[in-house]
């Protein structure tokens, strides 16, 4: 049996704060012809990352904190295979102290609704122990310029 559609789920543009574009590739496709869904995790990732490094300063070489993917979910509503042109719309539902939840849409060829959707956690720690640390003050500034109300119900 197939869940119900939620309406209010987070599929839509104005749903996100900032986005980047991703270059599909040949390898994305899978034997039937569309982006295999564990390509969509990858996508998240990027996006995430991306965003962390170029506005938050993070140095995943060599910085004594880094982030950890502790939860993850995709909602797939439509398919996407290369060469589409995509974005990835990211937004932060959730900011605490040392962990932030990400919303984050996949859109194919500027199309207004997203492919796909979903979230996944970041816990920062202790690049050394794994403990987990406060937010450092410049990742919490980046991350606070993606806040949004989470999607209700």
């Amino acid at each position: 049996m197939n869940a119900p559609r939620d309406a209010r789920a987070p599929n839509r543009r104005d749903d996100y704060r900032g986005f980047l574009p991703i270059t599909t590739r040949w390898m994305d496709n899978d034997v039937y012809g569309h982006v295999n869904n564990v390509t969509y995790y990858a996508y998240f990732d990027t996006a995430a990352n991306t965003w962390l490094i170029r506005e938050g300063g993070l140095d995943i070489h060599g910085g004594k904190v880094i982030g950890l993917v502790v939860s993850s979910g995709c909602e797939y509503r439509a398919p996407v295979a290369f060469p589409d042109a995509i974005e990835a719309g990211l937004a932060v539902e959730r900011l605490g102290r040392s962990s932030v939840r990400y919303r984050i849409g996949i859109f194919r060829n500027s199309e207004a609704e997203a492919c796909a959707f979903g979230h996944f956690t970041h816990v920062f720690v202790d690049r050394q122990s794994r403990s987990a640390v406060e937010i450092p003050a410049r990742l919490r500034k980046a991350l606070s310029r993606l806040l949004v109300d989470p999607p209700s119900g």
